[in-house]
């Protein structure tokens, strides 16, 4: 019984040494950085949201979501180094959080209209 014993409790060390070695390592090859070009931060999507705002009230709140993309990519404060990934699906996201933090806004018109409002 006594061998029994002490192999049982070789093994748990030796378990909980594996398990112990696998976790470090996991947690050695995660990024611990932010990356220069992560775009998914709260200011790349503020800096977002501020040319959004721009080119809607440049436009009159006369465009759609294509031309708005388009004209997003022209500008000249659009940071392609940075929104490399930026693409309409990316706006369109970039959209729909717009009308749920603004209950009072559903469309670009709107959105047109709260910023005209504001000035």
């Amino acid at each position: 019984m006594d061998f029994e014993l002490s192999i049982s409790t070789i093994m748990l060390l030796l378990f909980i040494l594996f398990v112990s070695v696998g976790i470090w390592k996991v947690w050695a090859f995660l990024p611990n950085k932010r990356l220069s070009d992560d775009d998914t931060t709260r200011e790349a999507k503020e800096e977002l949201e501020r040319l959004m705002l721009k080119i809607i009230v440049q436009n009159k709140g006369l465009i759609d979501e294509k031309e708005l993309f388009l004209q997003m990519n022209k500008d000249e404060d659009f940071n392609s180094q940075l929104f490399w990934r930026f693409n309409l699906n990316k706006l369109l996201h970039l959209l729909s959080d717009y009308y749920m933090k603004n209950s009072d806004t559903s469309t670009i018109m709107d959105i047109y209209q709260t910023q005209k409002d504001k000035k």
